[in-house]
């Protein structure tokens, strides 16, 4: 039997067999297909078996196109729900600004009873004594406004000091501001500094109150309150306060150089006036001139010896726009009404 007869045979065999099979062909049992060329060249049944069949392809299909894959899409954080009432963005409101109050406390002075002592007043008329200061405050009153140089304090702060006790600075002090009150274009404030001997009040027939060294204590103080008007419109007065200790610290403080800047800037036309202690027997004097813008030093006449003015004005030494007063003196001997300040 022939080659080709055996493998009819055999196909007709795997027909049969496959009748009672199901219909799923395995790839090994399907035999090569061999072309008219091949049929001379002698195969061996091993070659046959050997063989990998691959069955012939069905009809051809072209294959899908393959859809785009779209790029990954991050997750988006959740919003949240829009209202539909509209949105109102509230707008940082500035720090409030702290009004400043004004003094309702007022004394009155005794006007005609300080003209009676030699005093400064808008009724007395034209005497010696009005003259005389009308002189002393002209340079002060010019320097007081004009611009400070870099790092100076302010030319309206002018403090009234002398060298010892008794030469008439209180005195100069309230004839001083009682003067520059009379301007037209000017306010005074005339303060009480002399905090171990306070004398401004009790010149003026006042009973002392409190004054600065309660603003310096108790930081919820403001000057108003403690600030008195008087009857002279222009006219303040602050008095020294409460007695403490501590005067000298208190002076040389952070809180006392804020309250005097605060003071000479808070009214453009406003002059300052510290009665000031004495320099050579307290300490308070130096601290506070280092605050001061002009420095008026009284020096009694034929009274005070001349190493007290000279230790006086080396304790002032870097304080600009020293002034002298010389007082109690007697230019024009014979004259009934003695006129008794006089400006060097």
């Amino acid at each position: 039997m022939s080659i080709i007869e055996k493998a009819a045979r055999r196909i007709d065999q795997k027909k049969e067999a496959q009748a009672s099979q199901p219909a799923a062909v395995l790839a090994a049992d399907v035999p090569a297909i061999i072309d008219a060329e091949s049929v001379e060249t002698p195969v061996t049944a091993e070659a046959v078996h050997a063989t990998v069949i691959t069955p012939a392809p069905a009809a051809y299909a072209p294959e899908p196109a393959l859809e785009p894959v779209p790029a990954p899409v991050e997750r988006a954080a959740a919003l949240p729900e829009i209202s539909a009432e509209p949105v109102v963005v509230a707008e940082t409101a500035p720090a409030p600004v702290k009004a400043r109050k004004h003094s309702t406390r007022k004394v009155e002075l005794d006007l005609n009873r300080m003209r009676d002592m030699g005093m400064v007043t808008a009724a007395g008329g034209r005497t010696l004594l009005v003259e005389d200061f009308r002189i002393i405050k002209r340079p002060l009153i010019k320097r007081a406004f004009a611009e400070p140089a870099i790092d100076q304090p302010p030319g309206n702060l002018i403090m009234i000091t002398s060298s010892v006790p008794g030469e008439g600075k209180t005195y100069c002090a309230i004839n001083l501001a009682m003067s520059i009150a009379m301007e037209l274009d000017h306010t005074v404030l005339l303060i009480d500094a002399d905090v171990a001997r306070p004398s401004v009040l009790r010149t003026l027939g006042l009973p002392a109150q409190r004054g600065l060294m309660d603003i310096l204590l108790d930081d919820k103080l403001d000057l108003a309150d403690v600030m008195l008007r008087t009857n002279v419109d222009t006219l303040s007065l602050l008095p020294a306060g409460t007695s403490t200790p501590r005067a000298t610290e208190l002076l040389a403080s952070q809180t006392m150089k804020t309250f005097v800047y605060e003071i000479a800037n808070r009214y453009p036309d406003r002059i300052v006036i510290f009665d000031s202690p004495p320099l050579l027997l307290t300490s308070e004097a130096h601290v506070l001139a280092t605050h001061m813008g002009q420095i008026v030093l009284v020096v009694e006449s034929e009274t005070t010896t001349q190493h007290a003015v000279k230790e006086s004005l080396r304790q002032l030494e870097g304080c600009s726009n020293v002034n002298i007063i010389y007082n109690k003196t007697r230019e024009f001997p014979g004259i009934e009404e003695t006129y008794d300040y006089h400006y060097g």
